[in-house]
């Protein structure tokens, strides 16, 4: 077999075959896995939701709407219900200020704007710091969020003691503190604006 000579004309060519062949393979691996990457993008999203407002029989993702904040963006609104009767709302918050930047949280409301629960979603934020603000408590031993439920944010202003709040928070993780406190009063705002009581 005749060694083919090194040329700018087979050197294109060669990059050119290796390129549209890698873009198949890509392509061809992103079409197998986009359908089970979506389907667990709903299962985590419909698990959040679980977890932030009462027990409900529809299906709330099918229910959402979205909800301007009045800062020039709109979150997700997902209603919960027991039959006709709303029980709760999730609103899916978000902030930029947490300690390594985007946090977002799901906020289960029940229909009169008490704080249900609230799940973290997504964050970067310090392992063993600002990762204290992502797990649930038992009654013996209550977690950051906790003391968030069973609160109505008209009579309990979110923000962290520092800032002259209620809030108590984590030890050496007050940014992150303060950046959950951020998240939820979006939410909350954006549901009063709804007009969703």
């Amino acid at each position: 077999m005749a060694k083919i000579q090194s040329s700018l004309k087979n050197m294109v060519l060669s990059l050119t075959l290796i390129s549209v062949g890698a873009s198949a393979a890509l392509g061809f691996v992103y079409e197998m896995t986009k359908g089970p990457i979506e389907l667990t993008a709903l299962n985590k999203k419909l698990d959040a939701i679980k977890q932030v407002v009462p027990e409900f029989t529809n299906n709330p993702n099918d229910d959402m709407f979205m909800l301007p904040t009045g800062e020039g963006d709109s979150l997700e609104v997902y209603p919960a219900r027991s039959g006709e009767e709303v029980v709760g709302y999730a609103v899916k918050s978000y902030t930029n200020n947490g300690f390594s930047g985007y946090i977002s949280f799901m906020v289960g409301f029940l229909p009169d704007g008490t704080i249900y629960n609230i799940s973290v979603l997504e964050h970067k934020e310090t392992p063993g710091l600002g990762t204290k603000m992502v797990p649930e408590g038992t009654p013996e031993k209550p977690e950051f969020k906790d003391q968030f439920k069973g609160k109505h944010p008209a009579d309990f202003p979110l923000k962290v003691r520092k800032d002259g709040g209620p809030v108590d928070a984590i030890t050496a993780a007050t940014i992150s503190s303060r950046a959950f406190c951020e998240g939820v009063q979006r939410a909350y705002n954006t549901f009063e604006k709804g007009g969703l009581k």
